[in-house]
């Protein structure tokens, strides 16, 4: 059974009475119900490509934040070959929400960065749900610097609701540790593509975000705060979120449009969860091509272009 998200009862009322019958058929052998299923399964797929061709914005929140929605290690594992995990900022310790490595990449060695939420309880909080603390930036500064030492391409998949907020992490420099992370996003002179697999958010995403090419799934989100942060700031109502995903500009699309990001990542019918595999090797291609397009240029022109690529945007709205 799916997770259903709450402008999915069509979808659910009638996948449920598809198991039904399924159950009946199982225990009664006499009893030809595969007519009605097939009949119920059209419908279905009706259902699913008229309500995900109109999503709402808060309704793509709902998709990118989807619990069954494939995780950085779920793209790592299919992705990478030979991934070496790396582990700690070689100051305080190690931050499990950031996940950072070397690898091959379709034969390539290059240098990973992701976020990573958990799928359950235990590897939720494990991760911290995907917020990292200032410890995982300096984890990925010192992937960074060492991807630029060994001229190995960066390939970062961005999936976070923020960096983590708590006393300890502000103790510990966080605003530091992200404007450096983003600092160093903009020094190094190897290509970075970026994808966002399910959200992007604030400074927490933006620090291992900055690259030559960034692409987001068609149901990712991206923004400088999430819709129940601008809620409570504008409304003081976090319950608002829903007009604030309206107002914020946060789909693909919506970014595509102000040049924000550089291209769409289709994803299946019903969401990435619905068919991980396809969106993931999607994913793979994109990437390819992306790394392939900037791999004639040399250091300084792919730190230029990328510096350039920020500081042009907005200048024509």
């Amino acid at each position: 059974m799916h997770n259903y998200l709450d402008f999915e009862k069509p979808i659910s009322d009638l996948e449920g009475k598809i198991l039904e019958l399924k159950k009946l058929a199982s225990e009664d052998e006499s009893v030809n119900t595969s007519d009605e299923i097939a009949r119920l399964e059209v419908r279905v797929r009706d259902a699913m490509v008229e309500i995900y061709s109109k999503l709402s914005p808060w309704q793509k929140t709902q998709v990118a934040r989807h619990p069954s929605r494939p995780h950085f290690l779920d793209y790592s594992a299919e992705l990478f070959t030979e991934f070496t995990p790396l582990a700690g900022d070689r100051n305080f310790g190690n931050d499990d929400a950031i996940q950072a490595g070397l690898a091959r990449f379709r034969g390539t060695p290059v240098a990973v960065l992701g976020q990573e939420k958990g799928n359950d309880t235990k590897s939720r909080i494990k991760h911290n749900f995907g917020s990292p603390r200032p410890e995982g930036y300096r984890k990925a500064i010192r992937v960074m610097e060492m991807a630029d030492r060994f001229s190995l391409p960066l390939i970062t998949l961005v999936d976070t609701a923020g960096a983590y907020p708590g006393v300890g992490a502000e103790e510990r420099g966080q605003a530091e540790a992200i404007a450096r992370s983003t600092e160093m996003c903009l020094n190094v002179k190897v290509p970075i593509v970026t994808v966002v697999i399910g959200e992007g958010g604030s400074g927490g995403a933006i620090a291992i975000a900055t690259g030559n090419r960034v692409f987001m799934l068609e149901h990712a989100i991206y923004s400088v705060i999430s819709p129940e942060g601008a809620a409570s700031i504008l409304w003081r109502d976090s319950t608002r979120a829903k007009e604030a995903a309206s107002s914020m500009k946060i789909t693909a699309e919506d970014l595509k449009s102000l040049g924000i990001i550089d291209g769409i990542i289709p994803e299946p019918v019903g969401g990435a969860h619905r068919d991980p595999a396809s969106v993931i090797s999607r994913t793979g291609t994109v990437i390819a091509d992306a790394l392939k397009d900037l791999s004639g240029r040399n250091g300084d022109e792919l730190r230029t272009d990328r510096r350039q690529k920020y500081l042009n945007i907005g200048r024509n709205l």
